[in-house]
């Protein structure tokens, strides 16, 4: 759906929230929710989806007659589509994903074939006159790149994505941007290591001289090109967690020329202040399937840690005591505190005021994808109906 504010932002739903990796599952759980979120949102007009490809549901929706069962969904139940999450490229329900969420990365030419395949459906499915976005990996996990050549590498990766969304462009006329994904431990963590990462290597030489190779550019249109079709999809969540402040890190892309194609509407845990409890009362939410990073704040000095039980065990020893905690666990955004803790909701109303200022990003994506694991206190029976809670909410403190 369309939102009466500065740039029209549409406002959607990720669907990585309904497990299912191959196509036939994921058609199947399109078909039960969206007819009954749009019933309660948006019953009078068209409502945009935020469509969650695995690997394996890309490669069988390059099928026509997959492609061609999509479609005909999408107008039967009065939908369309212009964002994809092509994030998690394996399993994200159900069992252990954590640090495996991130595989293939950039290094690997399979997550590059994955994101193209991706660009072709899109490209198929744009309404049009419309924009398209799809979010991917920030990189890789930062553990895991220890050399520039892996850096360079991935640019040039990036740079290849981008060569395959100007031709859709060249070709067909349909805009669609890659929108890297900052993340706690990874390449790209924060908006100032993106900003850095994009103007040492994706508007650099590596990225330049790649996207010159795929496209026959000059290195000046190269550089426009990768501009026009690389940005960032900014999630609240990731940026709340690094104690960002949001207002300058969108200032900091706009110095640098970094589009944001995807906002990412997302709220993390928070603790105020950490006490001898705090891993009583985070426990429940450390279910093994996500990684769960978590920075400290002390005195305005941050601590890093990759998961939840690397927290409980810095607490065990007496460090991080008394410090404020955001931890990358993605609540619903219409709760500011439950069960002993709080969100980081303040600091996504502060990215919500500012869309409601000018336009932030052509896409507004809710992407609260851990449901299935919240306590069974946070849930509602039908998910359709916390669905739709947290896009009332959103739209609510877009009108405000």
């Amino acid at each position: 759906m369309q939102l009466a504010l500065p740039g029209n932002p549409h406002l959607t739903y990720c669907s990585n929230i309904h497990p299912g990796e191959s196509w036939g599952e994921i058609e199947v759980n399109l078909r039960n929710f969206l007819p009954k979120v749009k019933r309660r949102v948006s019953p009078d007009a068209p409502m945009g989806v935020g469509l969650r490809l695995s690997g394996d549901a890309a490669t069988e929706l390059r099928e026509p007659a997959a492609l061609h069962a999509l479609r005909a969904l999408l107008e039967e139940e009065g939908l369309y589509i212009f964002t994809i999450n092509a994030f998690p490229y394996g399993p994200f329900h159900g069992q252990r994903v954590k640090e495996e969420v991130y595989k293939p990365d950039w290094r690997d030419p399979e997550r590059l074939r994955f994101t193209n395949d991706c660009a072709d459906i899109l490209s198929a499915l744009l309404p049009e006159g419309q924009m398209g976005s799809i979010s991917t990996v920030p990189g890789a996990f930062k553990p895991e790149v220890a050399i520039d050549a892996d850096r360079a590498l991935i640019a040039a990766q990036i740079a290849a994505a981008a060569a395959h969304l100007h031709r859709i462009f060249e070709k067909t006329g349909r805009h669609i941007m890659l929108a890297i994904e900052p993340e706690p431990c990874c390449l790209m963590e924060t908006t100032a290591e993106a900003v850095g990462f994009f103007e040492a290597y994706l508007f650099g030489k590596a990225g330049v001289s790649r996207m010159v190779e795929e496209t026959g550019l000059n290195e000046a249109e190269a550089r426009e090109a990768l501009v026009r079709h690389v940005g960032l999809c900014f999630d609240v969540c990731h940026a709340a967690v690094e104690f960002e402040d949001i207002a300058e890190s969108v200032a900091a892309l706009d110095r640098a020329g970094i589009a944001i194609p995807k906002l990412q509407l997302s709220a993390a845990i928070r603790v105020a202040r950490a006490g001898e409890d705090v891993e009583a009362l985070l426990s429940p939410f450390d279910e093994g399937v996500y990684l769960h990073q978590t920075v400290a704040d002390h005195g305005g000095e941050l601590t890093r840690l990759t998961d939840l039980p690397d927290a409980f065990e810095a607490s065990r020893q007496g460090a991080l005591q008394g410090s404020e905690w955001r931890v990358h666990c993605h609540v619903p955004v219409f709760l500011e505190s439950f069960e002993g803790l709080g969100s980081t909701q303040t600091v996504l109303k502060e990215a919500l005021s500012l869309c409601r200022e000018r336009e932030i990003s052509p896409h507004l994506e809710i992407e609260t994808y851990t449901w299935s694991v919240l306590p069974e206190a946070l849930r509602h029976p039908e998910l359709s109906d916390d669905i739709a809670r947290e896009i009332e909410w959103v739209r609510k403190e877009l009108q405000a």
